[in-house]
């Protein structure tokens, strides 16, 4: 096993990694830029190195800085949590060509499900369901009004290399598209540095449905259920739950095997997540996989039982997963809502600043992961997620009711916070019901804050 492993990363699943590093009695190296300088993952890991400047770019995103680093404090591996580098090849190789061990799977393989072409067409070659659109990226504007025409408006810009809603633009006729075609391209090549693009048809109001994995390096693959992450504003997930109120047993196998075949199909190690869209008909179909631990990977392990986080790093050490496909149950239910530093009334405005107090919720099945306390600080130059409050309980409704109470009990002082529209979004019918899509915050988001403006 590893004797200190460097975290790449900051905030709450920095925190979340050196938790479970301090109980597998491994020690750990946090980096960090000035603006995070009493940032709690500084303070709890054994050690912390400032990294470089404020912008991610000088610091939490400087392969040479980190890896420099890494061998100068004797670190046997990198942890690189999600966002950053976690599926930055170019990282994973370094890692590899200086002899410390990076804990997600190899470069081959993060190049291949990264590029969202090469992915789909692995996917279709191994039989699992496509949605219909392009072969290969788009060369032309030309090219993308053809392929438009053969498949219907409307329809997808993704970037190839994309993630997290960025170089993605919706077309419902010809005009939109030629606007969506050049913007996807230049944010992609601005956010990723490749501005390669293909087209999807649009799966109008599907269910958002991803199936964790962990494989390890001997062939073994599990998955570990199904989430569902259908509240989303512009493709950012706001609420998930495990497992979906929508599938049947039957519908979850079937998806199951398909995750499963998806992993086994890149020869993936490692926590990963395969992600579906499902249609009103139950039809499923691939989107993307992503090679690395999820945000919202804690309401599956309240369901299993499993540290995720652990699994990881006992498979880059090279240790068999302890489990079967059998061994796996799913019990109970379990909620997460993603409070972040932003205001819904003002277009979602990012809102730094000093925490002036804060007090989480507790009681029986109410988890917190967040690196907040009171006296910190937001940085403006991260991402706005400021905490997760996962709620867990037999059944839906319990862990429905316990969310609820525990939003009601969240105080964060100082900064504006989305907890209104989360506590709103609770009430709603649909979410309720459990039958909301990802287009649920497009279609009722001014009802939701209306309610809010109505007390």
């Amino acid at each position: 096993m590893f004797k200190r492993i460097l975290i790449a990363n900051r905030g709450e699943i920095a925190l979340r990694i050196i938790r479970t590093c301090q109980e597998m009695d491994i020690e750990t190296l946090a980096i960090y830029s000035p603006a995070d300088k009493s940032q709690l993952h500084v303070e709890l890991a054994d050690r912390a190195v400032c990294i470089g400047g404020n912008k991610a770019s000088d610091s939490y995103l400087n392969i040479p800085s980190i890896i420099e680093t890494a061998l100068k404090f004797e670190c046997d591996a990198i942890h690189p949590g999600f966002g950053f580098l976690s599926e930055n090849s170019e990282f994973a190789k370094a890692c590899e060509d200086n002899g410390i061990t990076f804990i997600g799977p190899s470069a081959k393989v993060i190049d291949q499900m990264g590029n969202k072409n090469s992915a789909r067409e692995l996917m279709i070659k191994n039989g699992i369901p496509v949605v219909p659109g392009s072969d290969g990226f788009i060369k032309s504007l030309d090219e993308a009004l053809k392929t438009a025409d053969e498949i219907g408006y409307p329809v997808l810009v993704k970037a190839s290399f994309g993630g997290g809603g960025r170089g993605l633009r919706r077309a419902n006729d010809e005009k939109e598209l030629k606007e969506a075609f050049l913007t996807a391209k230049k944010e992609a090549e601005s956010c990723f540095g490749n501005d390669e693009v293909y087209i999807e048809k649009l799966i109008l109001n599907p269910k958002h449905i991803e199936f964790q994995l962990l494989g390890d390096k001997h062939l073994n693959i599990v998955h570990l259920g199904d989430r569902e992450c259908s509240v989303q504003r512009k493709n950012q997930k706001l609420i998930e739950e495990a497992p979906s109120k929508t599938l049947t047993k039957e519908l979850r196998e079937k998806m199951g095997e398909a995750a499963i075949k998806a992993g086994k199909a890149c020869g993936y190690y490692s926590a990963g997540t395969v992600e579906f869209v499902l249609d009103s008909n139950n039809n499923f179909y691939f989107i993307e996989m992503n090679t690395r631990i999820q945000v919202e990977h804690p309401i599956t392990e309240m369901i299993t039982g499993i540290d995720i986080v652990k699994e990881q790093i006992r498979i880059a050490a090279g240790l068999k997963l302890g489990f079967t496909q059998e061994d796996i149950k799913l019990t109970g239910h379990a909620i997460e809502c993603r409070i972040n530093a932003e205001d819904p009334r003002n277009d979602f405005r990012p809102s730094p600043g000093k925490i002036d107090f804060m007090h989480f919720p507790g009681g029986n099945g109410i988890r917190i992961d967040s690196a907040l306390y009171t006296g910190g600080e937001i940085s403006p130059f991260y991402d706005s997620m400021t905490a997760k409050i996962i709620a867990y309980a037999p059944t839906r409704l319990e862990a429905l009711r316990k969310m609820r109470r525990a939003i009601e009990e969240t105080i964060i002082d100082g900064v504006t916070t989305n907890i209104e529209l989360i506590h709103l979004i609770l009430y709603h019918p649909e979410f309720i019901k459990g039958t909301y899509t990802v287009s649920f915050i497009e279609n009722h988001l001014d009802e939701i804050l209306n309610w809010g403006n109505n007390g």
